[in-house]
């Protein structure tokens, strides 16, 4: 995960209007433009990453607006901007395996970047209770519940950004300059305002090789 910084009174403009002419009501009554503005305005708060998983969401139609408080459980924030970020649609993970499970460790919160230990194999680790239960509520691929399509792509992602850098995966790097200057370029949006697909992840594993 990568910790998602949520601005104040930052909502998508067609969303405010909306809840004043419809007062009382809750996002499952919003018009489909509403929800496709608010899913725009995530995108790119989040860099065009998923919430969850942090593989790179091409456009709008490929996400959807996730409650990071389930509708179920909150409803007096279905409309709380500050309670929605984008998932990737992939099938029994992120959004889609969250349902309405109450979520312990959240894309909002700090500790999401310090709480979820990754490796070169692509697997995820629970450093807390909470965290191990975010994986698992998630789906997100530890060694106890295995998501072998999303491990993979993670795996590919790793060894690639690290192969284009001269690091070998299993000998890691010595020269904490190198990774220093590496972390700082992956946390790095391109023009389009967009971060690599799993960098988050990645800049995980170099911070576990700077201590």
């Amino acid at each position: 995960m990568r910790k998602i910084s949520k601005r104040n009174n930052y909502e998508p403009t067609s969303l405010t209007q909306w809840k004043k002419q419809n007062k009382n009501k809750k996002y499952a009554d919003l018009t489909y433009s509403v929800r496709a503005d608010i899913r725009e305005e995530l995108l790119k708060e989040q860099f065009y990453l998923c919430g969850h998983c942090c593989q790179q969401i091409v456009s709008i139609q490929n996400c959807h607006n996730e409650h990071i408080e389930p509708q179920q459980l909150a409803q007096q924030k279905t409309l709380d901007f500050t309670n929605l970020i984008a998932s990737c649609n992939t099938k029994k993970q992120c959004g889609d395996s969250h349902q309405h499970y109450p979520l312990p460790l959240t894309p909002l919160m700090d500790e999401c970047e310090t709480e979820l230990q990754f490796s070169i194999s692509g697997r995820v680790n629970g450093l807390t209770s909470r965290a191990e239960k975010t994986i698992e509520i998630l789906n997100l691929g530890s060694s106890a519940l295995p998501n072998d399509s999303l491990v993979s792509k993670r795996k590919h992602a790793i060894e690639q950004i690290l192969f284009i850098n001269g690091i070998k995966p299993h000998e890691g790097l010595e020269d904490d300059d190198l990774l220093n200057d590496l972390i700082i370029e992956l946390a790095k949006p391109n023009n389009d305002g967009k971060l690599e697909s799993f960098s988050p992840i990645i800049i995980n594993i170099l911070k576990q090789w700077l201590t």
